[in-house]
């Protein structure tokens, strides 16, 4: 007599044999079998590549490295001028740098704005800190030039709508941006102490790149 198979009985059968099609490879590969046709033993260990020293990834992780290295320089030659600034520039509240590295310049000119507090918040009082200062602008990522004309040059304008009617244009020289702001610093057209300039300051902060808010 023929007996019939279910359906449940088949699905059992199917995947007896799907266990068993596994453990059956991974007998003959740890037996190495002995075929004596091919003269050899143990071809699928064998056959495995070698992936214990992958060079390609090793590489791949220099160059994240570098970058980090960089802009850690960079960081550290802005603390150096803090440093300085608080200990022999007399600014013991000098501010930290922002995260990017640059000069949080919206903090040192609040501090500079503080009644007898202006003289020597750049490069401390008697200059005291104008060389870690100028390695500090050395050590600052370089910005397109050109970018940096238009962004001083939107930040002079806005400053002119907002009631420093004197604020003057940027301009460049040798393919390089430079400030605008006084037109004439030894004579100052225009108090950089007044509550007008502090509010127009506030107004168009938003106005220069980052990097460029404390040169203009």
């Amino acid at each position: 007599m023929i007996q019939k198979t279910t359906p449940r009985a088949t699905a059992g059968l199917r995947l007896t044999a799907l266990i068993a099609v596994p453990v059956l490879a991974f007998s003959v590969a740890c037996s190495g079998g002995d075929d004596s046709s091919n003269g050899a033993k143990s071809h699928g260990i064998a056959d495995v590549p070698d992936t214990s020293a992958p060079v390609p990834s090793a590489k791949t992780e220099t160059k994240p490295d570098t970058r980090a290295k960089g802009k850690s320089a960079f960081y550290e030659a802005q603390m150096t001028y803090v440093q300085c600034m608080r200990a022999k520039g007399g600014y013991p509240d000098f501010p930290d740098p922002k995260l990017s590295g640059h000069f949080d310049w919206a903090k040192i000119n609040e501090i500079g704005s503080q009644p007898g507090r202006n003289e020597g918040i750049r490069g401390g009082k008697n200059r005291a800190c104008v060389d870690e200062l100028m390695a500090a602008m050395d050590a600052t990522p370089k910005i397109d030039q050109q970018k940096a004309y238009e962004s001083m040059l939107a930040h002079a304008q806005c400053m002119r709508d907002n009631g420093i009617s004197q604020f003057a244009n940027p301009t460049m020289s040798a393919g390089n941006a430079q400030p605008g702001g006084q037109p004439n610093p030894m004579s100052r057209a225009f108090d950089e102490e007044s509550p007008q300039y502090k509010q127009a300051r506030k107004a168009c902060e938003s106005k220069l790149l980052e990097g460029l808010d404390g040169m203009q």
